[in-house]
């Protein structure tokens, strides 16, 4: 075959910056004068202990009072079996990636920790299409298909695949909805019974990842006299020494309104809610609010109380959040704030795509698919069998491609051609997205975000009709013999 080096493009001298802001809609900061954020994966970020501990309460949660085998505890956390985004099928209790036209991806569905073959699939869903009323809305409600969006899921998927995996290779018969039903609730009371939190305040150096960039970023907006306030549904106590540890004791003072417990995405439909004042002891006081005050801190509260208080309406307000759903949907649908999405995993899978290999990789990716394109045509035996090689190698190298970012599902945001569910999710509810909020620093206040403007599939030729007509030229069926 050809010298695949040779068709590396000049990307690599012209690489992503991990640490930029992706544009799905123009916005210019100079229209932002309140800048709004959630508290955990936006402001604070966790250790890997933290999943692992999560893990193994809520698997001690089942064991202890779902009465679930204590064998189930030799199943350990693996932070590299499951990624956010996913679909989970609660009557069957698999596991899948399901791409922006609600398609599986094939060789993405597991039935506990063991994938599931394709031929299989099909059968089960009679092709691979999952329709829209199978699929859970914007909050996870359960239908036969719910969605996994929050970082924190990620336990719960790995503890509902070891699970599963028990049980299949024990051969025990078991009702696949009360497992999810079980699972779910083991992992919320480790939220709601305090003890995550009680883990993390107990060891907080050991948990939260300390990063000064936190306080430089909020100094700069308050600099620009940009006004902030907090809204989270983390405990008070909580977040202020989180917020002790990262930013600093005068953290408080940087921000114009901080409301905890808010009971997102409730908070952002729920009118009938008042806020309550919590004092320095987290006594919760009695009085009515009738003005937010800067240095306090407020519980629960809803939106449109929030909007009558502090005015801060439409697009001068930015909002960021780690979960698509309950932090950014409403504001953006509802009430025209303008949203930032706060996505970890983008900088990790940046860093993979500037690698050589990995465009290497991608690159001969195109031209196989191109090739297959420009070459169909051609009907005669010899063409058909070079046809079904390249077709065997295209699928050899897309599952080379998926293990470049994880070896069950792959990358977070493509599936093998499209964009996934997740990503279009993203674009449609994010103004801007970011790896984290220190990639704030590297912009001025005023800079205006522009979406690249990708051509459209009737706009342009496509990419396969470039390598075969402009510097990278792949060569016709009557060319094969030289790249055999």
């Amino acid at each position: 075959w050809v010298n695949r080096v040779k068709l590396v493009p000049s990307i690599m001298s012209n690489m992503l910056n991990p640490d930029a802001i992706f544009s799905n809609n123009e916005m210019s900061l100079s229209d932002i004068e309140i800048y709004g954020f959630d508290y955990d994966y936006t402001l604070v970020f966790y250790s890997k202990h933290l999943h692992t501990l999560i893990f193994n309460a809520a698997r001690d949660l089942l064991i202890n009072e779902h009465r679930y085998p204590a064998e189930i505890r030799k199943y350990d956390y693996d932070p590299n079996f499951a990624i956010r985004g996913l679909h989970y099928d609660v009557h069957r209790a698999l596991l899948m990636k399901i791409d922006a036209f609600h398609y599986i991806q094939l060789g993405t569905v597991y039935r506990g920790l063991s994938v599931v073959p394709d031929e299989e699939v099909i059968a089960m869903y009679d092709g691979s299409h999952v329709p829209l009323e199978q699929m859970s809305d914007f909050y996870g409600k359960v239908k036969p298909q719910t969605q996994f969006m929050d970082i924190f899921s990620l336990p719960e998927m790995t503890l509902l695949s070891c699970v599963n995996e028990y049980f299949l290779k024990n051969n025990i018969d078991y009702e696949p909805v009360h497992l999810y039903k079980d699972v779910k609730d083991s992992i919320r009371d480790v939220h709601i019974k305090g003890i995550m939190y009680r883990a993390i305040e107990a060891d907080i150096e050991k948990y939260i990842c300390y990063a000064e960039q936190t306080r430089a970023v909020l100094a700069k907006l308050a600099d620009h006299g940009k006004k902030m306030f907090l809204i989270t549904n983390s405990p008070s106590s909580f977040v202020d020494k989180g917020m002790k540890f990262i930013v600093g004791k005068d953290w408080r003072d940087l921000f114009d309104v901080v409301i905890v417990q808010a009971d997102k995405p409730n908070f952002f439909n729920d009118k009938r809610r008042p806020f309550r004042k919590v004092n320095e002891r987290g006594v919760l006081l009695w009085d009515k609010i009738h003005k937010l005050q800067k240095g306090q801190i407020y519980k629960q509260g809803n939106l449109y109380e929030f909007l009558k208080l502090t005015g801060w309406r439409g697009s001068k307000v930015l909002y960021f959040g780690d979960h698509i759903y309950s932090d950014l949907a409403d504001l953006t649908l509802k009430h025209g704030w303008r949203t930032g999405a706060i996505i970890p995993e983008l900088r990790s899978e940046i860093k993979i795509m500037n690698t050589e290999k990995y465009i290497q990789t991608m690159t001969w990716l195109q031209t196989l698919t191109g090739l297959l394109e420009h070459m169909q045509v051609h009907r005669d035996p010899d063409s058909q069998m070079i046809l079904e090689e390249w077709k065997k190698e295209r699928k050899e190298m897309r599952e080379i491609n998926r293990n470049f970012f994880n070896a069950q599902f792959g990358s977070l945001f493509r599936t093998d051609e499209n964009p996934t569910y997740f990503l279009r999710r993203l674009s449609r509810f994010a103004d801007i997205y970011m790896a984290s909020l220190s990639c704030l620093l590297n912009y001025e206040p005023d800079y205006t975000f522009y979406p690249r403007r990708t051509p459209l599939q009737h706009e342009l030729p496509g990419w396969s009709d470039q390598l075969c007509t402009g510097t990278f030229r792949i060569p016709f069926l009557q060319e094969t013999v030289q790249i055999k």
